[in-house]
C-alpha cells in the first residue's frame, strides 16, 4: 500500500499540539523522547501496541559499545574508540563514515547514558564463544573481531555489553524478563518521569506537510477514531522494521521472506514507517539487507570443525561470528553445508542442527553425503597439513580454533538451510544523517522529519558485517540524536 501525506490546508482541524512527536516507543523512540524532553521540548510518543517495548523488549538487550567502557576497564580489555571505528567500518564498508565515526568516539558516554537512564550493566566478563550466553554477564565478545582479516585492521576488544535480566539472570530471545525488557522498563520509566505523554494502541496513518514540503504533524487513530497532531519542531519515525509485512518483504528482500525464516519482533513490525517516510519524499538504503542466523556453536568446540559445501569444498572460517557463517551457508550451491567434525572435538550442538550419520572412514562419509569422489579426503588433506603447526592458509581461523581432524569416527552435522530453526529480521530504511534527519535521493534533509531505529539504516546492513548489539547500539544512540535535534527546531 502506498501511502500519501496531507496537505495543511486540508487538515480540518488539530485534535493537539506538541512540540516534537515521537511515532513508536521501542529503544530508538524512548531515546527521542528522552533527549527531546531533557531539551525542554513538549514531546508525544504515540505506540501502536497496547505497550511500549518494542521488539527490543523480546530481546536479550544485547549493546554493541566500546572505545573503553566501565566494564571494559574493569575487565582489564584495553579499547580504544579508533580501534571500534575501523573495526565497525571493516564489517559495513558501506556506512557512512560521520555515523561510524559518531557512533564510536561516543560509545563510552552512551554506555553512561544506558546505565543513567535504564539499568546498571554487570560488572564481569563471559570470555566463551556463545551466540548469546545465558548467564548474567555482561561484557561478551558478539562479533568477527577476531576474525580475519578484521583482527589485522582493527585491535579485537569485546564489545557486546548485555543487559541484565530479571533477578539478575539472563532470558532467552522472545521471553519475558530479559535484558531488554529490563533496559526498555528502565528507559520508558524515564521518559514517564521527565514528562514525556504516551499514548498507546494509537495508529499512524499519513503525514502532515506544509506548502514548502516541511513535515508538520500526523494524522493516526485510536480505536477507530482519527485524530490529528501538530508537531511545531519535528516528527521522528521509530516504528521498527518490516519483517512481519510479507508485501514489503517480497518486494525489498524475498530471500528473507522463506517461510523456514523464522521473523523475530512484535506483530507489528510491519513497516509503516517506511512508508511514512517514502510518502514524504525518503530514500532508502539497504531494503535487501537483513540479519539471519542459526549457530552451529556452542559448544565452542565445534569451531574446530570444517564447514564444506555438496563439492566437499569450505567456504568459510568457522570462527566466524554465527550470522556470518549462517550467510555464507546461504551463499553455497543448493544452500547445502555441513560441519565436519572428528571423535576428538565432536559434541552435540546446543542450537538444534540435525546430526546426519557418523562413519569411521573419510571415504565413507563422502559416499554417505553423496559429496564428488575425493573432494573431502583432499579438502581434509589439505587442512590437516597445516593444522599441527595452528595454521589455515586458506581461510586463516584463529590458531585458538586450529587442529587437526583424524580421529575416527567422523561426524556431519546439518547447517543446510532449512534443516534447523533459522532466525531474523530486516535492516534496510530511510536513509539519514548524523542527526537522524531524513533524507532524499538527492541527500536534502527532509524538513521537520527525523528517523532511528530499524526503520532507518545506520551502521549494520547485512549478515556478514553484523554483531550482536549492534541494533540496538544505533536505535538508542541515533534516536538520542534525533530527539536532541528534533527539539532544537531543526
Amino acid at each position: 500500500m502506498t501511502l500519501q501525506t496531507i496537505p495543511l490546508a486540508e487538515v480540518p482541524k488539530f485534535d493537539e499540539t506538541t512540540d516534537v512527536l515521537v511515532i513508536g516507543l521501542g529503544a530508538a523512540g524512548v531515546s527521542a523522547a528522552i533527549e527531546a524532553r531533557r531539551a525542554g521540548a513538549e514531546v508525544l510518543v504515540l505506540e501502536r501496541a497496547s505497550a511500549g517495548g518494542g521488539s527490543t523488549a523480546l530481546s536479550g538487550g544485547f549493546i554493541y559499545l566500546g572505545g573503553g567502557t566501565r566494564v571494559q576497564k574493569l575487565n582489564g580489555i584495553e579499547d580504544t574508540a579508533d580501534d571500534m571505528g575501523k573495526y565497525l567500518q571493516a564489517m559495513s564498508p558501506d556506512a557512512a563514515p560521520a555515523k561510524v565515526k559518531l557512533y564510536a568516539e561516543s560509545s563510552v558516554s552512551h554506555f553512561d547514558w544506558l546505565e543513567a537512564n535504564a539499568a546498571r550493566f554487570d560488572d564481569r566478563f563471559y570470555p566463551h564463544k556463545h551466540y548469546e550466553h545465558s548467564s548474567a554477564e555482561s561484557l561478551a565478545w558478539t562479533g568477527n573481531e577476531m576474525v580475519w582479516p578484521f583482527r589485522e585492521q582493527a585491535k579485537p576488544a569485546p564489545r557486546g555489553h548485555k543487559m541484565p535480566g530479571k533477578d539478575d539472570k539472563h532470558v532467552g530471545v522472545g521471553e519475558t524478563g530479559g535484558g531488554g525488557q529490563v533496559m526498555m522498563e528502565g528507559l520508558i520509566a524515564t521518559a514517564e518521569k521527565l514528562g514525556a505523554r504516551i499514548v498507546c494502541d494509537a495508529n499512524a496513518r499519513q503525514l502532515v506537510v506544509d506548502l514548502a514540503g516541511k513535515v508538520v504533524g500526523l494524522k493516526y487513530s485510536v480505536f477507530g477514531e482519527d485524530r490529528f497532531v501538530k508537531a511545531n519542531k519535528g516528527v521522528i519515525i521509530a516504528t521498527g522494521g518490516f519483517g512481519m509485512n510479507p508485501e514489503m518483504v517480497d518486494k525489498y528482500c524475498p530471500d528473507f521472506g522463506n517461510e523456514t525464516i523464522g521473523k523475530l519482533g512484535t506483530g507489528f513490525i510491519q513497516g509503516v514507517g517506511h512508508q511514512l517516510g517514502e510518502s514524504a519524499g525518503a530514500a532508502f538504503e539497504h531494503m535487501d539487507g537483513y540479519f539471519i542466523t542459526s549457530p552451529f556453536y556452542p559448544p565452542e568446540s565445534l569451531l574446530k570443525a570444517i564447514l564444506v559445501n555438496k563439492d566437499g569444498k569450505r567456504f568459510v572460517a568457522e570462527d566466524s561470528y554465527h550470522s556470518r557463517s549462517t550467510a555464507a551457508c546461504m551463499k553455497q550451491p543448493d544452500r547445502i553445508a555441513y560441519l565436519i567434525a572428528d571423535s576428538a572435538i565432536f559434541e552435540r550442538c546446543e542450537f538444534p542442527h540435525e546430526l546426519i550419520d557418523a562413519w569411521e572412514t573419510v571415504e565413507e562419509m563422502e559416499v554417505g553425503l553423496s559429496l564428488p569422489k575425493g573432494s573431502l579426503v583432499k579438502t581434509l588433506a589439505d587442512y590437516n597439513t597445516h593444522a599441527p603447526k595452528g595454521e589455515d592458509p586458506e581461510f586463516h581461523k584463529h590458531s585458538k580454533w586450529v587442529q587437526p581432524l583424524t580421529q575416527g569416527p567422523f561426524a556431519a552435522i546439518n547447517c543446510t538451510f532449512g534443516t534447523s530453526p533459522i532466525m531474523g529480521f530486516t535492516l534496510g530504511g530511510m536513509k539519514t544523517n548524523e542527526q537522524g534527519q531524513v533524507l532524499t535521493a538527492a541527500g536534502r534533509a527532509i524538513a521537520g522529519l527525523y528517523a532511528a531505529g530499524a526503520c532507518a539504516s545506520n551502521l549494520a546492513y547485512d549478515s556478514m558485517g553484523y554483531s550482536t548489539g549492534t541494533c540496538i547500539g544505533e536505535s538508542t544512540f541515533f534516536g538520542r540524536q534525533c530527539g536532541i535535534h528534533a527539539a532544537a527546531g531543526g
